[in-house]
């Protein structure tokens, strides 16, 4: 039993286990999901949006913020009915509350919305949760 401020790994003041399943999605698996909603974000954007990665800022218009208008949809329609987004469940993880209970519909919102502006997403505590889950009280585990 660990009986300073230090934990022994990310995740044991809440509860979580060390490792496998249920344990804290760890920042290379949250990173390897980033690029894949975004990446798929950006095919979808160009399909669909018109969106040209290789215009100029000027020649792009409102084009430009298509691969975020849709990085965003696929968080707030996947994490309140999938548990995730499309990259954290093909690396095996899941958004849950604390408390156990669904996600909701505003938490993928609020949450979303602090994940574009990059800020709180890169700022973490020793549970290695952002500043994006802590304000919404979820966490990323693994399934």
């Amino acid at each position: 039993m660990v009986t300073d401020a230090v934990n022994a790994y990310p995740g044991e003041r809440l509860g979580l286990p060390a490792s496998g399943t249920g344990s804290v999605g760890r920042l290379g698996r949250r990173i390897g999901a980033l690029l894949i909603d975004y990446v798929a974000a950006t095919i979808i954007a160009t399909a669909f949006l018109g969106f040209d990665q290789f215009a100029l800022p000027a020649e792009a218009g409102l084009s430009q913020f298509g691969p975020m208008a849709v990085f965003a949809l696929l968080q707030i329609l996947f994490i309140p009915t999938a548990g995730g987004s499309p990259g954290h469940r093909i690396l095996g993880m899941r958004v849950v509350r604390l408390d156990g209970g669904w996600v909701g519909l505003w938490r993928p919102i609020v949450r979303t919305a602090l994940l574009i502006v990059v800020i709180p997403a890169v700022i973490f505590d020793a549970d290695q949760r952002g500043l994006h889950d802590k304000v919404v009280g979820t966490v990323l585990i693994r399934t």
